[in-house]
């Protein structure tokens, strides 16, 4: 791979910033400081960036606490969307949000420029499991509502009827609960709580397989995954 394409995907600036630091002689391949941008390297070759060691990486892995009224989009010219939070280093590298959030649900998102690992967590085949949490108005769920949920309901909500997938449900408190999906159908949770005469109030989703966000973190927050996290994401999905 090409010096200044190695670097620019491993988030160490735009594909100018890195060969404005190679020209400037600030990069080092082996030890041995390098001008040449278009330079080929291997996964052997240690390079640093004034002294200081790279980590070359092929796939970039973050998650984002998406906001409310944000489009899970990296383009829109109307309204506020993902690509807005991404740093300017980054928006070259084909980064893309796993999956959807609707524009008034908030939370968890995986973004990825590793198209196989995305199309795992989406894909129904997997299973991977998605918890929401859910604020509802009107009467608590009742044990047999929550009994039909859980087995896979059927939704008659539109002309053609949709069968959901078996699901999981804690209360958390009264009108508070979370649930658990395995696949993915278009307002999946606002339709199963609409199902029941209920209308949701709040809902954002809070894990994915293992991935969680911080406890503390705070709407619009970018964060890049550990290599614990990375793992688990590709044990889970049989990568």
């Amino acid at each position: 791979m090409r010096l200044d394409r190695a670097l620019s995907n491993s988030g160490y600036g735009t594909r100018n910033d890195v060969r404005s630091l190679i020209k400037k002689r600030k990069v080092t391949v082996n030890g041995e400081v390098v001008s040449d941008p278009s330079m080929h390297i291997s996964d052997k070759d240690t390079i640093s960036i004034e002294g200081m060691s790279t980590l070359i990486k092929d796939k970039l892995y973050y998650i984002f606490d998406k906001p409310d009224e944000v489009l899970t989009a990296m383009e829109d010219k109307r309204y506020s969307n993902v690509g807005d939070f991404i740093p300017a280093e980054l928006k070259n590298l084909k980064l893309s949000p796993v999956g959807r959030l609707d524009y008034h649900t908030t939370g968890l998102l995986i973004i990825t420029n590793d198209g196989e690992l995305s199309h795992r967590i989406t894909s129904p085949k997997y299973e991977i499991p998605k918890i929401y949490e859910v604020i509802y108005s009107g009467s608590p769920l009742s044990s047999d509502e929550i009994e039909e949920a859980e087995e896979g309901l059927t939704l008659t909500d539109t002309d053609t009827p949709v069968k959901l997938r078996p699901c999981k449900i804690e209360v958390i408190e009264q009108n508070k609960i979370n649930i658990t999906l395995f696949e993915g159908k278009t307002h999946e949770v606002r339709r199963l709580v609409s199902h029941f005469g209920k209308e949701v109030i709040s809902l954002r989703r809070i894990r994915i397989a293992d991935i969680v966000l911080p406890e503390d973190s705070a709407p619009g927050t970018l964060y890049e995954m550990s290599p614990e996290q990375i793992d688990s994401l590709k044990s889970i999905t049989g990568l």
